[in-house]
């Protein structure tokens, strides 16, 4: 089975061989935060989405394209729901990187393996790093998943360069994430249950606080236009992002 990766070295093979040296600027306090809510994580998912999120996953690695045989890299990758699915998509042939800045939650996934028999899990690398300075050389990766990790990276044009960077030319990039609307009735709709459902079922978690923040960071974030404009500004040849989840979920679809 394969272990958790905490250092660029332990990464083999040509296709992960790092290129140049990482730096890690990512925010701090954000870091700290999914260390915290990391333990709790998946079991708050499952609860305050009613499972819901599995099916909005599993329909973000099928718009990645990804197919057997593919090198992957799953981006943000936390406790690895996304990673997974992709590690099932590409088979025993392929090769999947969990990639995240949360030690935490990579140790949570790294568990969360050793606990799967199948052989396909068997091809996951879990690797902690900063999504704004990926370590892999250009043209690395057949796909490329970020499930609600690009609204919390301290650069988002950066990492979305990073990712066209790593993506071979033709292939995707699909990205899960809060829709943030620009119809009043749904944002004010999104907020009510933020306020009224996620934070006082979080609050029974001792997250109170840790999962405030979720309603400022959907504000801080980009409309879906704003989205597709941002993937072709650093290079990606098309973009369309799709509403789901009755609006309140957006994936964003960028081919290199």
């Amino acid at each position: 089975m394969a272990s958790l990766h905490m250092s660029l070295s332990s990464l083999s093979g040509p296709t992960f061989r790092p290129t140049r040296k990482l730096i890690i600027q990512c925010s701090a306090d954000r870091q700290a935060l999914f260390n915290r809510i990391a333990p709790v994580y998946d079991n708050l998912n499952d609860l305050l989405s009613l499972g819901q999120h599995r099916i909005w996953k599993r329909m973000a690695v099928s718009w990645s394209g990804a197919k057997e045989g593919d090198n992957v890299l799953d981006v943000c990758c936390g406790s690895g729901d996304l990673t997974f699915l992709f590690s099932e998509r590409v088979g025993p042939r392929g090769k999947a990187v969990g990639f995240d800045f949360s030690k935490e939650q990579l140790l949570i996934a790294s568990t969360r393996q050793k606990l799967r028999s199948n052989t396909c899990y068997k091809n996951i690398k879990w690797m902690e790093g900063n999504a704004c300075d990926l370590p892999f050389p250009d043209s690395s990766f057949d796909a490329v998943t970020i499930g609600y990790g690009l609204r919390n990276v301290v650069d988002r044009h950066k990492a979305m360069a990073e990712i066209c960077r790593v993506l071979k030319p033709g292939s995707t990039v699909s990205v899960l994430d809060f829709n943030k609307s620009i119809n009043p009735l749904s944002t004010t709709i999104q907020e009510m249950m933020i306020d009224n459902i996620v934070v006082p079922v979080a609050s029974g978690y001792g997250l109170e606080d840790e999962y405030k923040y979720l309603k400022s960071s959907i504000k801080d974030f980009l409309t879906g236009n704003e989205l597709e404009k941002l993937a072709l500004e650093v290079g990606f040849s098309t973009a369309k992002h799709f509403e789901i989840g009755f609006g309140f979920m957006g994936n964003l679809v960028a081919i290199r």
